[in-house]
């Protein structure tokens, strides 16, 4: 429990401040917000967005470009804040082709990924352009060529690869095993093959995308390494150089105790062995290197604040019931791909610090007992009115919970910028 403690008050002591003990955003405080907009809500830090980007960008600098994927918040002013960076975006849906485009990125610098793209989805962006299309299945290619064909348009399309088990990695493995994403890598040359015979398609590129949540560095690069010789092997098949390779995203932020943040020193001294592996490949020669993270931009920027409604204490266990849960924020519950559920960090937005802490059971309004925030979090004692903030929030949160369960309202979402806040959905 107090590694659990050390990682709130380490996210704490390195994103955001207390001003009299209140937790702030931004140089906003927490408590003011909320009798602004009410509770429960969203704040997004546009500053801390901003510094994920322009680190990584700079730590892989001269190998690979970064993109924003949209599905961990699609929000269309969180989008714009990369795209003013300079990022292009990945998509998985036809609305978030419509949430990038709203953000004001080009059609040609969207590449959209995702294992059943709908024939509207794949109507919209024929129609309306886009960079890439990645295919993950036979019947997918035939109905982008058929879109095409419709239009009189070729259509760039890059082959999504399931990769052997030599690239697995991260906490939530997407290689290396039977799945619905992708083709599986022993079939790469017969789609490379079919492709190709097809007139409205034209392959310029390869995703691959082995796993996410990754922490570990070394994996990260190995994957990346793995994702070049594969590139590589398609460029020799078609002769010709490729325009794109996606080396997918992956890239994780520490969630629990024990986590350790990904190291970004470690990844750009790895950085000149993948540029050397470029070199010596011509079909690699003047391609696009793209990753596409999400979380790990938008992740650490967000904060989920919740007041609590009452406390109770039942056989010997402290609860803080709040007016938010598991229907705004699943993954902080644990019910979005944990198998043993761990708890966020979560810290009590007035710490005055010098009070004793004890483990509470931080729980919602929701009539299950899935409707947990937190199941031991270290926190001074609490009454009805206090407010609790849930970090590493920025990802994956509202837009993957439901929000339907039990009908209760939806929150706000706040952007605060230079010392700005804006409320961006409710």
């Amino acid at each position: 429990m107090a590694d659990a403690e050390s990682l709130a008050q380490r996210l704490i002591a390195a994103d955001f401040s207390r001003r009299g003990g209140v937790l702030q955003v931004g140089g906003l405080d927490l408590a003011t917000l909320a009798e602004t907009y009410g509770t429960p809500f969203f704040v997004y830090d546009a500053a801390l967005m901003r510094r994920a980007y322009r680190a990584l960008s700079e730590a892989v600098a001269g190998f690979a470009e970064v993109d924003y994927s949209v599905k961990a918040n699609p929000r269309p002013d969180i989008i714009r804040i990369f795209a003013d960076e300079g990022a292009g975006a990945e998509i998985a849906s036809g609305a978030e082709y419509a949430a990038a485009l709203a953000a004001g990125v080009a059609p040609e610098r969207i590449l959209f990924a995702g294992p059943g793209k709908s024939d509207a989805d794949i109507e919209r962006v024929v129609s309306g352009g886009i960079g890439e299309i990645h295919l993950e299945n036979v019947e997918e290619m035939a109905r982008v060529t058929a879109a095409a064909a419709r239009h009189g348009r070729r259509i760039s399309v890059a082959i999504r690869v399931n990769p052997g088990p030599d690239a697995q990695g991260g906490a939530m493995r997407m290689g290396g095993k039977p799945s619905p994403f992708g083709f599986d890598e022993e079939e790469l040359d017969a789609v490379v093959d079919r492709i190709e015979a097809e007139s409205h398609l034209c392959l310029v590129g390869l995703h691959l995308f082995a796993g996410t949540q990754g922490l570990s560095a070394s994996t990260l690069l190995a994957q990346w390494a793995y994702g070049l010789r594969l590139a590589a092997r398609v460029a020799a098949r078609i002769d010709r150089p490729l325009d794109t390779v996606d080396l997918g995203g992956g890239l994780g932020i520490p969630y629990f105790a024990g986590d350790t943040a990904l190291d970004l020193d470690a990844i750009r001294a790895g950085i000149p062995s993948l540029k050397t592996m470029i070199a010596v490949e011509p079909g690699l020669a003047t391609a696009r290197i793209v990753l596409e993270p999400g979380r790990y931009l938008t992740g650490p920027a967000g904060l989920y604040v919740a007041r609590v409604r009452a406390v109770k204490h039942s056989r010997g266990q402290h609860f803080a019931i709040t007016d938010g849960g598991m229907h705004h924020h699943l993954a902080a519950s644990g019910n979005l791909g944990q198998i043993v559920k761990r708890d966020y960090p979560v810290a009590a937005v007035l710490d005055e610090g010098d009070a004793v802490h004890r483990p509470w059971s931080v729980v919602g309004p929701l009539c299950t007992p899935l409707d947990i925030l937190a199941r031991a979090a270290l926190l001074p004692d609490l009454a009805a009115g206090d407010l609790i903030a849930v970090l590493q929030s920025g990802a994956y949160a509202l837009t993957a919970s439901p929000t339907g369960f039990l009908s209760h309202p939806l929150p706000a979402e706040i952007l605060v910028d230079e010392g700005r806040a804006t409320l961006i959905e409710r």
